[in-house]
C-alpha cells in the first residue's frame, strides 16, 4: 500500500519517476518496484522521497505494512487516505495507556457525542490506527466535509456509507462531491 500512496503523491505533484530518481538519487528501477508494491522502501529512502515530494513522512509510515483487500481496492481506498495531512488536536488530555490488543494505535480520542452508543459511550476513549484502509463493518474516524466523525464503515459495489450505532441518526451515503477522508480505524478501549 505504501507504494500506491507514493505513486499517488508523485503523480499529484506532477513529478515523473525520472524526476524523482534524480532528486532522491534512488535508482528508477527501485522506485518502480516500490510503487508497484514489490519492495518496501527503507526508512531512509522513504524520508528522501517524502522530502523530494514536499510531503510529511509520518502519515505514510502508517501505511508501511498494510495491503489492500479487493473490497478496499473497489472503493479506491488510496484516494480516501491522506498522505499530506496530519490530525490537528485542539485540546490535549494527557496520556492514556494503550491496550496491548491495539498496538498500531497512534492516538486516543474522546468520543464527543452519543452517535455511536451503545458501542462507544460519550466521553469514553477510542483508539485510532491512522491511515488504515477499512473493510465493511469496521469502525473508523473520518473527515467528512470538514467535520470529524466516528462511524461504522460500509462499502458495497465501490460505494461508501457511514452508519451511526445510535438508530436515531441517519446513515450517510458518501458521494463524489463530498470532501471525504479516512483518518483511521477505531478500536474500543476494552
Amino acid at each position: 500500500m505504501i507504494g500506491d500512496m507514493l505513486a499517488k503523491a508523485r503523480k499529484d505533484k506532477g513529478m515523473t519517476k525520472t524526476d524523482l530518481a534524480k532528486v532522491t538519487d534512488i535508482n528508477i528501477g527501485h522506485l518502480t518496484h516500490i510503487e508497484k508494491g514489490e519492495r518496501n522502501p527503507s526508512h531512509k529512502a522513504l524520508k528522501s522521497i517524502c522530502k523530494a515530494l514536499n510531503i510529511p513522512y509520518q502519515p505514510l509510515m502508517f501505511t508501511y505494512d498494510k495491503e489492500l483487500s479487493e473490497e478496499q481496492s473497489a472503493y479506491n481506498a488510496i484516494d480516501c487516505i491522506s498522505y499530506n495531512k496530519v490530525l490537528a488536536v485542539d485540546k490535549l488530555g494527557g496520556f492514556i495507556d494503550c491496550p496491548p490488543k491495539v498496538p498500531g494505535s497512534a492516538i486516543a480520542i474522546k468520543v464527543p457525542d452519543n452517535s455511536m452508543e451503545p458501542t462507544f459511550e460519550k466521553n469514553s476513549y477510542v483508539f485510532v490506527e491512522l491511515n488504515t484502509p477499512l473493510s465493511s463493518k469496521d469502525y473508523g474516524m473520518f473527515e467528512l466535509n470538514n467535520n470529524i466523525i466516528i462511524r461504522k464503515f460500509f462499502s458495497k459495489k465501490g460505494k461508501i456509507s457511514l452508519k451511526a450505532d445510535n438508530k436515531e441518526i441517519d446513515e450517510i451515503k458518501v458521494s463524489d462531491e463530498d470532501n471525504f477522508c479516512i483518518i483511521g480505524k477505531v478500536y474500543k478501549n476494552k
